[in-house]
């Protein structure tokens, strides 16, 4: 009986135990092409031949994320009567510490009732922990407890240059990590997907459809220098858009450290398009800079004396050619601290000393 009775646990514990070895080589293959591929990539000058070596360097960092969301029936007596409906999502994630914290973007998550994270050794982890969201840039960071992860390293958006050769990984269509090269198109793309939010992307023509958001874009020394998100139109046309990783790691770093974000500022107020009718019905000489078409009450800027009509022009001393550099600009400025704004009112320059707020949440959970 003993011995019938060790036979048959056995036979079910084998399978795990296999399941696991398997594993476990898998993640020690990885780990070691991974390793071998970024010291061959500090002696390689050769950058076409960088390819296939920056490819295996980021492979194992990249995640499939699924999703499920339950979509209510709005209406009442169809919702008590009918199954809910069930949809299905899927996105791409980058992991960026081996602790088990994975960056991805919002949109992919949002909504979300379940999500699964799909490791590049096959694992499939269900057991997933959101840490924290930012909506207006379209980021996430997820959390999980499992050993044997590989990080990517960062990279610095802010040297890229246009013409760079860059590769996004990610699952587009759950095709599991899908590489494709291309280079930089342009930098500092504003204005380009939908309305709201902080956009400074890095445009490139690298190859990116439905699913590879979330998924890094790296450089030829294997960094991540940012995380895909966009696309023109439904499909890849040779078009698509990456949050720089200046602004990802920030985002991250913060979410990661409070699950929220503390650092942003805020100055208070809503801008609306310059338009050479509008500009010429406010007898203004220029279509650069940011107009003021309303202050919120108690708001920096109103403390500070700026008035709706006024053209910011510079902010801190920096050009300010558009709405979208002084999002940015005021965004990028530590709370508490003082920026001097130079406007345009009644055709001259005046300059304010505004004590830069923070962001209150409510407004940073808009988009």
């Amino acid at each position: 009986m003993l011995v019938l009775l060790a036979l048959l646990l056995g036979l079910l514990i084998t399978p795990y135990l296999a399941e696991k070895i398997q594993y476990g080589i898998t993640r020690g293959r990885e780990r070691a092409r991974a390793e071998v591929a970024r010291a061959a990539l500090a002696d390689m000058p050769d950058v076409a031949s960088r390819y296939t070596t920056v490819a295996h360097a980021i492979a194992p960092c990249v995640v499939g994320i699924d999703t499920v969301r339950v979509v209510k029936s709005r209406d009442e007596m169809a919702y008590l009567f009918r199954s809910p409906q069930i949809n299905q999502g899927e996105g791409s994630g980058v992991i960026i510490d081996d602790a088990g914290y994975i960056l991805t973007n919002y949109h992919v998550i949002d909504g979300a009732t379940e999500a699964s994270v799909k490791l590049s050794d096959g694992r499939v982890i269900r057991d997933v922990h959101l840490v924290g969201t930012d909506p207006p840039t379209d980021l996430a960071v997820l959390k999980i407890d499992v050993s044997g992860l590989v990080s990517a390293p960062w990279g610095d958006s802010d040297e890229l240059q246009v013409g760079a050769p860059v590769l996004a990984v990610g699952n587009p269509f759950g095709l599991e990590r899908t590489v494709t090269a291309g280079i930089i198109s342009a930098k500092e793309r504003r204005g380009v997907v939908g309305n709201g939010g902080y956009q400074d992307f890095i445009q490139t023509d690298a190859a990116v459809n439905p699913g590879n958001s979330g998924g890094p874009l790296v450089n030829m020394r294997g960094e991540v220098v940012g995380i895909n998100t966009a696309i023109y139109g439904r499909a890849y046309q040779g078009i698509s858009f990456a949050i720089p990783s200046r602004m990802a790691r920030d985002v991250y770093e913060q979410l990661k450290s409070t699950g929220k974000i503390t650092q942003r500022g805020w100055l208070g107020v809503e801008m609306a398009p310059l338009t050479p009718e509008l500009a010429e019905k406010l007898d203004l000489n220029t279509l650069q800079g940011a107009l003021v078409a309303a202050v919120i009450d108690g708001a920096p800027a109103e403390k500070a004396g700026i008035r709706p009509g006024d053209l910011i022009v510079r902010w801190n001393g920096e050009e300010v050619s558009e709405a979208g550099d002084l999002a940015l600009a005021v965004a990028r400025t530590k709370p508490g601290t003082k920026a001097e704004v130079t406007v345009l009112r009644d055709g001259k320059q005046r300059k304010f000393s505004v004590e830069v707020g923070s962001r209150p949440l409510e407004m940073q959970l808009r988009r």
